[in-house]
C-alpha cells in the first residue's frame, strides 16, 4: 500500500512539473509559442526576452511553485520528518518535478531548463540557503544583465550555503545541492559557448520605444 501511494505521489509530482506555464501563457494571452523564438526554451528567461516582464513574472512564479508544491507532497507520505527516508523522498519528488518541467507531457516533451522549478525545490528543502542564492542571482543579474550567469553562479553557491549553514545536513541534501550546481551548468552549456563567443544576449532594463 505504501509503495503504491509513493508511486502515485511521484506521478503527481511529474504531472505538476509538466505544467508548461511558458507555453500556455504565451499561446493563450499572446498567441505565441516561446519555443519558436529567442533561445527556443520554454522558461521564464526566454519568455522575458520574447514577450516581456508581464508574461515572464507569472511564468517564473508558476514554475517556482511547481517545484515547491511537488516537494510538499512528502507530507502525504508515511515518512517521519527529519529522517533520511523523508529527505530522500523529498528529493525524488523534486526530481520528478524537474523532469516534468524539462520534458512536459502536456507540451510534446519540449520544456525548459528547470531553473525556477529548482529554485522552488531549493526553498522547500533548505529555505535560507535557497533565498541567499536568489539574492546572489539578483546581484549578479543586475550587475551583468546575463540571466544565465546569475543562474549558474547562484547554483554553484547553493551547496556551499548548505554546507556553511547546515553543517549537520543529511548527506542526501548535500548531494542534491551539488547535483543542482552541476545540472545548472550542464543545462546552460549552450549559454556558456555563447558567452565565450560574445554572443549571449543581455536583458535590457530600458523600455522599448513604441
Amino acid at each position: 500500500m505504501e509503495l503504491a501511494l509513493n508511486g502515485i505521489q511521484l506521478f503527481i509530482a511529474y504531472i505538476i512539473g509538466s505544467i508548461p506555464s511558458a507555453v500556455w501563457i504565451g499561446r493563450r494571452f499572446y498567441g505565441v509559442d516561446v519555443r519558436e523564438h529567442g533561445s527556443k526554451n520554454a522558461g521564464a528567461t526566454n519568455t522575458l526576452r520574447v514577450l516581456g516582464p508581464k508574461a515572464a513574472l507569472p511564468v517564473f512564479t508558476l514554475d517556482f511553485v511547481k517545484g515547491f508544491v511537488a516537494v510538499m507532497l512528502v507530507h502525504f507520505s508515511d515518512y517521519t520528518p527529519g529522517t533520511s527516508q523523508f529527505v530522500n523522498f523529498q528529493l525524488l519528488l523534486g526530481a520528478l518535478a524537474v523532469i516534468g518541467h524539462i520534458a512536459p507531457i502536456f507540451a510534446g516533451f519540449r520544456g525548459g531548463k528547470g531553473v525556477a522549478t529548482l529554485a522552488g525545490i531549493g526553498v522547500a528543502l533548505s529555505p535560507v540557503s535557497a533565498l541567499l542564492c536568489i539574492l546572489v542571482f539578483a546581484v549578479v543579474f543586475v550587475a551583468t544583465r546575463y540571466v544565465s550567469v546569475g543562474s549558474m553562479i547562484a547554483g554553484v553557491c547553493y551547496p556551499a550555503f548548505i554546507s556553511l549553514l547546515q553543517p549537520n545536513a543529511p548527506m542526501p541534501l548535500v548531494i542534491f545541492g551539488n547535483v543542482v550546481a552541476v545540472l545548472l551548468i550542464f543545462t546552460h552549456r549552450k549559454n556558456i559557448k555563447r558567452l565565450f563567443k560574445g554572443e549571449e544576449n543581455r536583458i535590457s532594463f530600458k523600455k522599448k520605444k513604441s
